[in-house]
């Protein structure tokens, strides 16, 4: 049967099953009628309350996994909570500055990213994970330095003032003019534009005939834009840390659940896609157990939320996966604290 909006149950329904569940996600273990009895503060009977939450076991928004145990959360009991029920924990102006301080520390925005990920598994209790930048360098300078034995230092400098550096082979000996050429050409016609952008228009500068280059020159121009194009494919998409908290003592109950969880997170290509459905949302989004297929079998939950730059757009989507008794009122605003703490660092 269809799971009914919250706004269906009565009162008493709805007090009690915001207990079982706050119970649950906090403790991690069923919540039974006879401690909702005693410390809950409700003026009912465990007979009474027994009642409600076999009502709301037949609307499908709690489980008992075993006849003598107390109730937990369905995913779609979870889901109505999240979305209709759940009070916000916002983080205390010390959380906040120890996020931004540890964000904040010099060093290159790699090691931003890894913090970034750490933060999220020490916040969470369960793993973090942080998706690379897509940004691109605009270019403000490019040369190449002749290192001898067929090969060449392609030095290119952002506009932001960042420097790298990548060995191009040559296929040959190459003459100290044919180098300057190449550079000069790049630095002064494709200067302002992301790698993408220059190459583009330096294979239609060249194909049209209109590039002024001699043919060894337009290789050289070719081989020393690509060396960068083919390193970002190769570079991680993701970061993930902390994959331990996974390990808890409640996951030993449940390793098999646990061991497919960490399999997921193995194949971070997936992951990657997953959280790159949160990119285009305008607040933190929330994935629970079977919602989505990746995370069916480990019955995982995924929260998520873009970063942007410092001119507003995405570049990277970060987030925790963990059991599906994750502390949502806590971590949800966690994690989006954390996504604007990283914008500020993106250029």
């Amino acid at each position: 049967m269809p799971t009914p909006p919250i706004s269906e149950l009565t009162d008493r329904a709805r007090e009690i099953f915001r207990l079982v569940v706050e119970g649950y996600l906090d403790s991690g273990q069923p919540v039974g009628s006879k401690s909702l009895a005693q410390d809950s503060g409700i003026n009912l009977s465990p007979a009474s309350i027994r009642s409600v939450l076999a009502d709301l076991e037949q609307l499908g928004l709690l489980a008992a996994p075993h006849t003598s145990a107390g109730r937990m959360p369905t995913e779609s009991g979870l889901r109505i909570f999240v979305d209709g029920m759940m009070r916000v924990a916002e983080p205390t102006a010390q959380e906040r500055a120890q996020i931004e301080q540890r964000l904040s520390e010099p060093g290159p925005i790699e090691a931003a990213l890894e913090a970034t990920s750490a933060i999220l598994s020490d916040i969470s209790g369960a793993a973090g994970m942080v998706m690379v930048p897509t940004r691109e360098h605009r270019l403000a300078q490019f040369s190449l330095v002749n290192l001898g034995q067929g090969r060449a230092l392609a030095v290119l400098v952002g506009e932001d003032g960042a420097v790298e550096n990548r060995v191009v082979e040559l296929g040959g000996a190459i003459s100290p003019s044919v180098l300057e050429q190449a550079s000069n050409y790049i630095t002064a016609r494709l200067a302002g534009r992301t790698l993408a952008e220059a190459a583009k228009a330096m294979q239609a500068e060249i194909a049209a005939g209109k590039s002024q280059l001699d043919s060894a020159s337009a290789d050289l121009v070719q081989r020393g834009l690509a060396v960068w194009s083919e390193d970002a494919a190769r570079r991680p998409v993701l970061i993930v840390r902390g994959q331990a908290n996974l390990l808890d003592d409640a996951a030993l109950g449940d390793i098999e659940r646990v061991r497919s969880l960490l399999d997921d997170l193995e194949n971070k290509q997936s992951v990657a896609e997953l959280l790159e459905s949160a990119r285009e949302a305008e607040a933190t989004r929330i994935f629970i157990g079977s919602e989505n297929r990746l995370f069916a079998l480990s019955g995982s939950s995924v929260i998520a939320s873009p970063y942007r730059d410092r001119e507003g757009r995405v570049v990277g989507v970060l987030g925790v996966i963990g059991p599906t008794r994750l502390n949502y009122a806590r971590v949800v605003p966690m994690v989006d604290l954390t996504a604007r703490s990283l914008g500020k660092l993106i250029g």
